[in-house]
């Protein structure tokens, strides 16, 4: 159409319309200047917009369903969501080096964590017939890779893993190795590698690989938080069939993202019975503040669902672990999860296991003066809650 023929009808559109101007017609003379918060530069200007789109669907302050109707429903949608596929295949176990430590042998184990991965696993067992309870230690995230599954158990014929993971535990565990401190309870302990960490990481994955990574595993149709939760949903399922352990007893134990995938873990295996939470609770709603590590481009993969948010919040997740016992610990001075959000998820919580008859079976707790740790002091009161759980 001419320009001139143009005007003339759109001159003819405003006289018989005469509350339209030329700047109502473009939707106003207004328009976007910046796309990104002015803080962190991470959040689109309309974060707040989005954020309200955040349905939660399935959450349990929403349903109007039976707890075992809620947790039969949930689970399927967990399942569907966090899980990108079914996985039997054959563990196909081999020690490969061990050491004596008094009250427990510690071994070198290699296995079938799923149909493409046979990983190295640290696994400490009591001596004597048993069968033993069991915990599957989940290490944190910690942009440290070089050490994953040693973070949690010593080990040996590895000097320099051996002093990085030293490193580590003087600095969050008070010097101790927690799978260690609960093998000299009496406790079978299985400590591995997530993607990326210790076997099974490369130089510099903290700055540049995470983020590929997790972009090449959408192109492949899944994601690195799923392959993650897979693989530990397998791992507790090793655990559970190895012929010392009492199926009845194993839990699962994780500090920070180890604690993410704890509580995750728990909900999604029939493996895991108990379940410790230290450092890795809040609303979805609540930890989205600029500059928490849950939104930055890096860290924030290995624990992000897609879609998840359509239907299920993170209390929400956890809480169809229930009626199974769950502790979960918060530092009052962790700046990585602010206390309103972590109170939030703890009501929720304590909600859903109150529904369920077994209040007493989740136990929650901000440590008002810790930070984001695992000290000697909250590795004993876990330790000693689960003993009791598992009737020791």
């Amino acid at each position: 159409m001419k320009p001139a023929i143009f005007a003339t009808l759109l001159t003819s559109v405003l006289a018989l319309s005469p509350q339209l101007s030329y700047a109502d017609a473009a939707n106003g003379p207004d328009y976007q200047t910046q796309a990104f918060d002015s803080a962190e530069r991470t959040f689109p200007l309309f974060y707040e917009k989005l954020k309200e789109r955040m349905p939660f669907s399935m959450g349990w302050e929403k349903n109007q369903l039976t707890p075992e109707q809620w947790r039969t429903q949930g689970l399927e949608k967990a399942r569907e969501l966090l899980l990108p596929y079914q996985d039997n295949t054959p563990f196909n176990p081999l020690v490969i080096d061990e050491v004596d430590r008094g009250s427990y042998v510690a071994q070198k184990v290699v296995f079938n964590i799923s149909d493409e991965s046979r990983v190295l696993a640290l696994m400490l067992v009591p001596k004597g017939d048993g069968p033993f309870p069991a915990a599957l230690f989940l290490h944190d995230h910690g942009s440290k890779f070089d050490i994953g599954k040693e973070k949690f158990v010593k080990t040996w014929n590895d000097e320099a893993r051996l002093a990085s993971s030293q490193a580590w535990a003087d600095k969050f565990f008070s010097g101790k190795y927690p799978g260690d401190e609960l093998a000299k309870r009496g406790y079978v302990v299985l400590s591995i590698d997530a993607l990326g960490w210790g076997d099974r990481s490369v130089p510099e994955f903290a700055t540049n690989s995470q983020q590929a990574l997790a972009s090449n595993l959408f192109n492949l149709g899944t994601s690195f938080a799923g392959i993650i939760a897979l693989e530990d949903v397998r791992a507790s399922e090793f655990l559970a069939s190895q012929p010392k352990v009492d199926k009845t007893r194993v839990a699962s134990i994780g500090f920070s993202m180890g604690a993410f995938r704890s509580w995750q873990l728990a909900a999604l295996s029939d493996s895991i019975t108990a379940s410790i939470v230290d450092c890795w609770m809040g609303t979805m709603k609540g930890l989205m503040v600029p500059g928490n590590n849950q939104l930055k481009g890096q860290s924030a993969f290995s624990m992000l669902h897609p879609y998840i948010a359509r239907y299920l919040d993170y209390p929400d997740i956890a809480s169809l672990a229930a009626p199974k016992p769950m502790l979960v610990y918060a530092g009052g001075q962790d700046k990585l999860f602010p206390v309103d959000a972590v109170k939030s998820a703890f009501s929720t919580m304590h909600a859903v296991w109150k529904a369920n008859n077994v209040e007493d079976k989740l136990q929650t707790k901000i440590w008002e003066d810790k930070g984001h740790t695992f000290t000697e002091d909250m590795q004993k009161e876990s330790f000693d809650w689960l003993d009791k759980q598992f009737g020791l």
